[in-house]
């Protein structure tokens, strides 16, 4: 599956794939946990970070910037 990011829900179900198949530094954790909890629009830094975290994990996601 392939997780678009502009929706909060397939959003926060991305995070929760990645808090479950990443190894995460605490800063990373803590951000995916925001991501889980927050339904607030990412930054352009913040979806960034949320697409390379999710590389990492093996974890499918999309954003329109």
């Amino acid at each position: 599956m392939t997780y678009h990011l502009e929706s909060w829900e397939q959003r926060r179900q991305a995070a929760l794939q990645i808090l479950a198949n990443g190894r995460l530094s605490r800063a990373a954790g803590s951000f995916m946990g925001q991501c889980v909890a927050d339904a607030s629009p990412l930054s352009d830094k913040q979806i960034d970070w949320f697409l390379t975290l999710a590389e990492r994990a093996g974890v499918a996601v999309e954003a329109e910037q």
